[in-house]
């Protein structure tokens, strides 16, 4: 199940944030995870932060492109920020002590997953940016049971155009 939404404004880009974010299945056993994917300035970091301060971050949401890795303390749980650009492989993941964040009632947002293919477990939703003319198209792929009732919540808040 996948749906296909047309983002041609920051104003579109957070709409659809704030619905991934506001159907986010906490309750659910185990971490959430989003996956990111697009070519450079498709608005994988936009998007991300802005689904961030829809659950309430209170810290200034930043690029995890330098840090690799930026974490959020939000009301229902934390999130970590991932950023794989500059990892060369996956076995540069172990290094940056993940283990620890995967807990129940933490939301994971990883930019450029195909960067570390297989070190990670499968995402719930994977979401695919890219530059359409003026503005940008999303592609939301469910990938688990949990994410097919997830983009279900989605797509009842923000109807997709496919």
């Amino acid at each position: 199940m996948d749906g296909l939404w047309w983002l041609s404004s920051e104003a579109h880009t957070a709409r659809l944030a704030a619905a991934v974010g506001g159907t986010c299945p906490w309750q659910q056993a185990g971490p959430r995870l989003l996956f990111l994917s697009g070519e450079l300035g498709a608005g994988k970091t936009t998007l991300a932060a802005a689904l961030l301060e829809s659950l309430g971050a209170q810290e200034t949401v930043r690029s995890p492109s330098y840090a690799l890795i930026e974490t959020y303390s939000l009301p229902a749980g934390l999130a970590v920020h991932l950023d794989c650009y500059r990892l060369g492989d996956a076995r540069e993941l172990e290094q940056l002590g993940l283990r620890d964040y995967f807990t129940d009632r933490t939301l994971w947002l990883v930019e450029w997953p195909e960067r570390v293919a297989g070190a990670l477990p499968v995402p719930d939703l994977a979401l695919r940016l890219e530059l359409a003319g003026e503005g940008r198209s999303c592609r939301i792929e469910a990938r688990t049971s949990i994410g097919q009732g997830w983009l279900a919540l989605v797509r009842q808040q923000l109807p997709s155009q496919s």
